[in-house]
């Protein structure tokens, strides 16, 4: 199979699908991997780097998508892309697209198979192409959240881990999966006051037994945030239902009784937000303020640290790349229940129904497609 990596175009997104080791494994499989000069530079890659490994490389966009059978990408297809993609042609990559139905149209107008990471989900019900970019936004939720608490920035100017003498800066966090889990180790690992919510009494069980001292569980429902929000410095919404919107647990109201500087950090945000009065913001200009609430929204937060975004995205992306290049996307999907719930849409069918329902659309089986 002909496999295009394009560079990426959204708004300081510096991550690129494939590191030279993933060529190297799709190169040794037979592949053809054509890479867009200077794709992997922000990660810290050279042309070099992907020629030595049997990469070759094309100049522009354009030529990636005209010659390539699939397209690997990290984030969804943004507007100049859009007439890029042709009918028949695998993309597969982030693509959230119960957060855009422009998108979402777009995608179903180009006939193009388009193979979800976000909805790829094992038996257990984990998702194993999404964890690995959970891991890095939960952490950085917390290093950024505890930047925009400082004064010049127009935060409380609240210490995380506070000093000896004098009380931690109090964090809150919506959603006890793997986001959530990884921002409350880090803001634990800094001397937080950490409270951590989930809806499912088993998850805060097991938080409870694995999370240090300065961690508590609580139940997660609207009159328990709507009290938690009123006296905590920093929030962080961590909700996920897998390949739907988010649903909005902040409400525009909750900020008038926030104190002010308060900082929120919308980790749902790919997912429409669980912040009603969050929207996608850029590295660019990361934040808002409404009613003397900071909102940090930003759409691809691990396209910050590439180098390390890039590297755990191809560890887990790679051998499902393999299986759809070695055996085509039907037959792999077919194969493996895990890959086939990534399908999202085909040849201008919506198959995922979490994102049919986002937008009042039809929803096709995704069998009768296969």
């Amino acid at each position: 199979m002909i496999i295009g990596i394009p560079k990426e175009i959204k708004n300081n997104e510096n991550r690129v699908a494939l590191t030279p080791a993933g060529t190297a494994e799709l190169t040794k499989h037979g592949h053809t991997v054509l890479v867009q000069s200077e794709a992997g530079t922000g990660s810290g890659f050279s042309d070099e780097d992907y020629i030595s490994v049997g990469a070759t490389i094309l100049p522009t966009i354009e030529l990636i998508y005209s010659k390539a059978e699939m397209i690997i990408k990290v984030k969804e297809p943004i507007k100049p892309e859009y007439p890029l993609i042709r009918k028949g042609q695998i993309i597969y990559t982030y693509f959230h697209f119960a957060s855009s139905e422009e998108l979402t149209q777009a995608m179903i107008k180009s006939g193009a198979v388009c193979l979800a990471y976000e909805t790829v989900e094992l038996k257990d019900g984990s998702l194993p192409l999404l964890i690995p970019m959970s891991e890095v936004a939960g952490r950085m939720s917390v290093q950024e959240g505890a930047k925009y608490l400082e004064k010049t920035f127009g935060g409380r100017g609240v210490l995380l881990g506070g000093v000896p003498g004098v009380h931690p800066a109090k964090v809150l966090i919506i959603g006890g999966g793997i986001v959530g889990t990884e921002a409350a180790k880090m803001a634990a690992g800094l001397g937080a006051d950490v409270t951590i919510m989930d809806i499912s009494l088993k998850r805060l069980r097991y938080l409870d037994d694995i999370m240090p001292a300065n961690v508590k569980t609580m139940m997660s429902n609207h009159y328990n945030i709507n009290d938690m929000v009123t006296t905590h410095d920093l929030i962080i919404g961590a909700v996920l239902i897998p390949g739907a919107k988010a649903p909005s647990l902040i409400t525009r109201n909750m900020l008038q009784f926030m104190k002010p500087g308060t900082v929120l950090v919308d980790v749902a945000i790919d997912q429409g937000g669980c912040i009603e009065t969050s929207h996608p913001t850029t590295h660019d200009h990361p934040t808002f303020v409404i009613d003397d609430v900071i909102h940090y929204s930003v759409a691809n937060m691990p396209g910050a640290v590439p180098r390390t975004s890039t590297i755990a995205l191809t560890n887990a992306t790679l051998p499902y790349a393999i299986k759809i290049a070695n055996k085509g996307w039907k037959k792999a999907c077919k194969e493996n229940k895990a890959l086939k719930k990534g399908l999202n849409i085909i040849d201008g069918k919506i198959v995922y129904k979490g994102v049919a329902d986002a937008f009042n659309l039809d929803h096709c089986n995704v069998d009768k497609v296969l």
